[in-house]
């Protein structure tokens, strides 16, 4: 995709900034005054005052330390996750915010231990790969058949004849592309095989799922693309698989805090997941931007806004948006209807960033189309904020890979922030934002390594500043969105837009 600066972003700025005079360039700040422990921070102004990386990186470090004590993750299931839902509410609670847990059943995955993953012959050696998340247990030492790659076969096991004299007992070894991972998994399974490897496409670690309802017996790994091509191309290949996995029904819960406004018809959704994969902490995916909704809630506790707001932290994200899932099912029509906009904060402190928007009006052209209508003007409120600081910003496609996926399902305008996971940033990005080309925008994406260090502070400052400017802006004027009428401490122009004060 490329980089936009387009000028309707640009006259969204005087629309949209309600600072009093002063601009979101200026505002910004490491520590917050004194001042805000007492005062009500209903202007942009005064919140991006109060909302400092500092208190972000205070959220993530007592994510870090509940991680710590439980065994080094905070998965949905597990009482990692169960202490960190515990933190959000118990911090929201002392802010003013409403505070409800909605619990649910959902299908669990859990590591009982790290994948072994060996060659056995020619040249016998550990091979660097991990396993795929909802993967069976196994135990296989087999030759492997590698299926026609990505290159000459643009659905690689996507297709029950691609396994055509496939030789029953076998490892599968596939590459990534064209169908979901356990479209592959499933037909190299019914094909017979005894153990699948998928390896990658594009350069960099695979972190794949296969996806709450698989349930083969099967093991199932995965492994970058040099790794998968070299063995691939290796004759009389025989492989070790071993996984050891927990597969079952197990309950946690979202967290949603709301704070009344005076239009209780009119309410501003914005979410981010709490919980992490079982192989690690979580800190950047997504401490970052539950950590950042957390400083911005409490900092808008004192604050009465024109419309209802309110926040979730959602439970089983990496089980496939569970919990937004859930939340969303579970609203009746006329509860669907009260909500004028999602706002999605899901890895937005990535250590090798580039500043990503989502793309809601599918300028770009590229992968999904827009999202519902209403999305372009969120898309236009968060290129304002960037443009006012002279940052350059990106779009990014409606991929379905996070909580946005429910609401725009539903037909709600929704939008976000997102600085990469495990994709490859290019040189041209490097030139743009800085950091390294040709690794991923997130090294320790879905790993052990995703720690409190596993941050860049420049990307998650502007991003909580950038959160905390969106939810002000939407809880006192959604004209933009829906025409509904600004009243309070922010006004309508003749053009529908907030007006500074």
């Amino acid at each position: 995709m490329s980089q936009r600066t387009h000028r309707t972003a640009a006259a969204f700025v005087a629309a949209l900034l309600a600072a009093g005079g002063g601009t979101a360039a200026a505002v910004s700040a490491s520590a917050a005054s004194p001042a805000c422990d007492t005062r009500t921070n209903n202007t942009v102004k005064n919140l991006l005052e109060c909302v400092t990386l500092d208190g972000v990186r205070e959220h993530q470090a007592a994510l870090q330390q509940i991680a710590d004590d439980n065994n080094g993750t905070r998965a949905s299931g597990t009482p990692g996750y169960d202490a960190s839902a515990d933190y959000v509410a118990e911090r929201l609670q002392a802010a003013g915010w409403n505070v409800t847990r909605q619990e649910f059943n959902y299908q669990a995955f859990i590591n009982l231990a790290p994948a072994v993953v060996e060659r056995v012959s020619p040249n016998p050696g550990p091979i660097d790969a991990t396993t795929m998340e909802y993967s069976g247990s196994g135990d296989v030492t087999a030759a492997v058949t590698a299926l026609t790659p990505f290159s000459t076969d643009a659905t690689p096991g996507c297709e029950a004849s691609d396994f055509a004299g496939f030789t029953a007992g076998r490892i599968a070894l596939i590459q990534r592309g064209g169908c979901a991972f356990a479209i592959k998994a499933t037909n190299a399974y019914h094909a017979g095989a005894a153990g699948v490897m998928i390896y990658n496409n594009i350069p960099g670690a695979l972190s794949g799922t296969l996806g709450n309802d698989f349930a083969l017996e099967i093991p199932v790994v995965q492994t970058t693309q040099a790794v998968g091509q070299a063995l691939a191309a290796t004759p009389g290949l025989v492989m070790h698989i071993k996984t050891s996995t927990f597969r079952g029904t197990a309950t946690t819960s979202n967290v949603l805090a709301e704070l009344p406004g005076k239009n209780a018809d009119n309410v501003v959704m914005a979410g981010a997941h709490l919980d992490s994969v079982d192989a690690g902490p979580g800190i950047n995916d997504n401490g970052s931007g539950s950590s950042a909704l957390i400083e911005v809630a409490e900092n808008l506790g004192k604050v009465k806004p024109q419309n209802t707001v309110r926040f979730a932290w959602w439970g089983a994200e990496e089980a496939s948006l569970v919990g937004s899932d859930y939340y969303v099912d579970h609203l009746s029509q006329a509860e669907r209807d009260k909500i004028a906009l999602y706002l999605n904060f899901d890895m937005i402190g990535s250590p090798n960033h580039v500043f990503f928007i989502y793309d809601g009006d599918d300028s770009d052209r590229t992968g999904a189309g827009p999202g519902p209508e209403g999305s372009a003007q969120i898309e236009k409120t968060f290129e304002a904020f960037f443009e006012s600081r002279g940052i350059p910003y990106k779009g990014t496609d409606f991929s379905g890979r996070s909580d946005y996926g429910p609401f725009i399902a539903a037909g709600i305008p929704s939008g976000g922030l997102f600085t990469g996971a495990e994709g490859i940033k290019t040189a041209e990005e490097a030139a743009t934002w800085g950091g390294t080309a040709g690794i991923a925008y997130d090294p320790c994406y879905h790993q052990a390594c995703d720690t409190y260090a596993n941050n860049n502070a420049f990307a998650l400052e502007q991003n909580s500043d950038a959160v905390a400017y969106a939810v002000l802006n939407y809880a006192m004027n959604t004209s933009l969105i829906n025409g509904a009428k600004a009243k309070g401490n922010f006004r309508s122009t003749a053009s529908g837009h907030a007006s500074t004060m």
